[in-house]
């Protein structure tokens, strides 16, 4: 079985299980563990950081659960928003962070990770606020209530500058200097990017701020390597870097040369392929 999944990551430390700490993939098995009387063990596509979020996350599953496959979606959502509504003490009044978008009969032999193609994320940001409007409610308000969901830069971007050079960032390439240390041994840091784009997707004319998406598509990526393209770009689009050192980093293959690591608030897990 294979399940398509959004969740608000901001509460939750990451989708992986992991002992002592609430994770995407840890409250999804014991929620369905609990409802269909049955150990269910998940195998998820992408580990997600803490406070990543995604829009179409995929994990499969192997159990005979006696419930047909176009009601699992309609009756797992519903026991997380029970549950959630348990233990936030909401009651019937709560939504759930994670929902189940979909779920599908796949053969015997598929896995959700290892039969993947590919990945896009979208990393979200917001910029430029002017001066005349620093102090605003409206600013404020936007600090406030999106904190968890994007990545606020004070100052406007350059965004054609940053388009152009995370251009370079498709083909193959050795990706070292965009992996962070910390994740799993790799046996090589070459990979694939399909596509690779940053566009502005809409602006505050009252306040100057900018909503700029960069996502990118691959077929697969090391750890943190979007977070720190991410924060790479930016520097491009405040001048601090030209689009050209992009291929220079590239070709350093060393993390230093690269930018920040962007926070893991703006980082969305967008959609996987198979």
């Amino acid at each position: 079985m294979l399940l398509t999944i959004a969740y608000d990551g901001s509460t939750f430390h990451g989708w992986q299980k992991q002992p002592g700490e609430r994770t995407v993939q840890g409250y999804l098995e014991q929620t369905m563990s609990r409802l269909f009387e049955r150990e269910i063990l998940l195998s998820g596509t992408s580990r997600t950081d803490a406070g990543v979020h995604a829009y179409g996350q995929r994990a499969s599953f192997k159990a005979d659960i006696g419930i047909p496959t176009e009601k699992i979606a309609l009756v797992v959502n519903n026991a997380l928003c029970a549950r959630e509504g348990s233990e936030s003490g909401r009651g019937g009044f709560a939504k759930s962070p994670i929902r189940i978008l979909r779920a599908e009969e796949m053969p015997p032999e598929f896995h959700a990770r290892f039969s993947s193609k590919g990945k896009r994320y979208i990393y979200k940001i917001c910029s430029g606020v002017n001066e005349l409007c620093a102090g605003s409610d409206k600013t404020q308000y936007s600090l406030v209530f999106e904190r968890n969901y994007v990545y606020h830069v004070g100052s406007r971007l350059d965004v054609e500058a940053m388009k152009e050079a995370a251009e370079q960032f498709e083909g193959v390439h050795d990706f070292k200097s965009f992996e962070a240390s910390g994740g799993n041994p790799r046996e090589t840091t070459v990979r694939k990017m399909f596509a690779a784009d940053v566009r502005q997707v809409a602006a505050d004319s009252d306040c100057g701020l900018q909503r700029i998406e960069f996502s990118i598509e691959g077929e697969g990526f090391l750890y943190n390597m979007v977070r720190i393209m991410t924060g790479t770009l930016v520097e491009v689009g405040q001048g601090k870097r030209s689009p050209g050192d992009i291929s220079e980093i590239i070709n350093a293959g060393n993390r230093q040369m690269a930018g920040h690591t962007a926070p893991a608030s703006g980082l969305y897990l967008a959609e996987v392929f198979y």
